[in-house]
């Protein structure tokens, strides 16, 4: 089996799901219990908090555990719309944001807030002086994503956050999920103020997620029980995907660090071999993220190459797996000023640290036969 759709989710490492075993059987307890059981689960929800931290280079105050990136995103745009609507109403975000941003967007709309979407180049990327552009007196939020999902573009996120810092009214928030482990990135030094991360996206389990919120930001609860996670996202601490999530992060850290170079020699290997494929249009960037590259075969149904590979058990996808059901074309590849034809027939091809040369190769072989012929057939 060749499994190339880690940016729609990654297989859990064996040494994360044993983590998860441990703490699911060990410390099961409610971390808010009184008891020696509830305190055990306790000291390690904050020994996470604290090795999390020190990955992301932030402080353990800063850290909000989450179920993962839809509500990281949710809490991060809602939370500060909602708190900061007395010093304005308008919203900065871009045309190709994930579904969770863009709908949570949409959603602020209907409630009577202003969302400005920026547009961008053929690659996908924002310019730093549209947003600029786009500020008003009225502005309290800018979220722009780290890595894009389907292209792998990687936005100018420290500039943006560095031109923001002269505007000390407005929030920066950053969709981190695509990065994280991948990309390298240093929160404070890009002046974010509220970062998401979501653990099955770097080998962790579903489930669980971090949104990183600066101390001196402020924005309001979405969720409301018991306190938990400073009073902003209530409900009792998943503990074992917690445990899960941090170790998961701390070996992407590490893969990151010793071997910084793999990810990219894949994604080289798989895009000189498309160049050498008729009809075979890439849309990625060259500059973009090393683990994802996007391509179109104009005139054939993604849906149907991608079920013609999984036959020969290689897993593909077509584009943002929340939107992959939909057989309309992709939304970034239109915003990017694609073609109707080729942003209908889009294919994502998205690595992890576990995929090889070999597996690249085989992919190149068996797509080209597949092509040959899916293109016989339509003849």
């Amino acid at each position: 089996m060749i499994y190339f759709d880690n940016s729609a989710t990654t297989k859990p490492h064996p040494d994360v799901l044993a983590s998860y075993t441990e703490a699911a059987q060990t410390y099961f307890a409610n971390p808010s219990s009184l008891h020696r059981l509830g305190g055990s689960a306790e000291q390690l929800l904050t020994a996470c908090r604290k090795q999390a931290a020190q990955l992301l280079h932030v402080g353990e105050d800063e850290i909000l555990f989450t179920s993962g990136g839809t509500e990281g995103n949710n809490l991060a745009i809602k939370g500060t719309a909602y708190r900061k609507k007395r010093l304005g109403n308008h919203i900065i975000t871009t045309a190709v944001e994930h579904p969770s941003v863009l709908e949570t967007c949409a959603e602020l709309e209907s409630q009577g807030f202003k969302v400005t979407y920026v547009d961008v180049d053929m690659y996908g990327y924002v310019a730093p002086e549209k947003i600029k552009a786009a500020i008003t007196d009225e502005t309290i939020l800018v979220s722009v994503m780290h890595v894009n999902n389907e292209l792998g573009t990687i936005q100018p996120i420290k500039t943006i956050g560095q031109m923001l810092t002269a505007h000390p009214k407005i929030t920066y928030h950053v969709d981190g999920v695509q990065g994280a482990g991948k990309v390298a990135l240093d929160i404070k030094e890009s002046h974010i103020h509220l970062y998401t991360l979501s653990a099955h996206k770097f080998h962790g389990v579903k489930g669980s997620g971090i949104l990183y919120k600066d101390e001196n930001t402020h924005i309001a609860a979405q969720l409301s029980g018991g306190g938990q996670e400073q009073a902003l996202r209530s409900g009792t601490e998943n503990v074992p995907g917690i445990t899960a999530m941090v170790k998961a992060l701390r070996l992407a850290m590490e893969e990151l660090r010793n071997h910084p170079a793999k990810l990219f020699e894949l994604k080289e290997k798989l895009l000189g071999g498309l160049e050498k494929m008729d009809g075979v249009i890439v849309h990625s960037p060259p500059a973009g993220a090393p683990h994802i590259v996007n391509f179109s075969v104009p005139g054939l149904k993604p849906e149907v190459l991608v079920h013609a590979l999984g036959e020969k058990d290689i897993y593909v996808s077509t584009k943002s797996a929340c939107s992959s059901k939909n057989s309309d074309a992709s939304a970034v590849l239109l915003a990017c000023g694609v073609p109707d034809a080729q942003a209908e027939s889009a294919i994502r091809v998205s690595f992890s640290y576990e995929n090889t040369q070999a597996e690249v190769d085989y992919f190149l072989q068996i797509l080209k036969e597949t092509l040959t012929h899916l293109k016989k057939v339509m003849r």
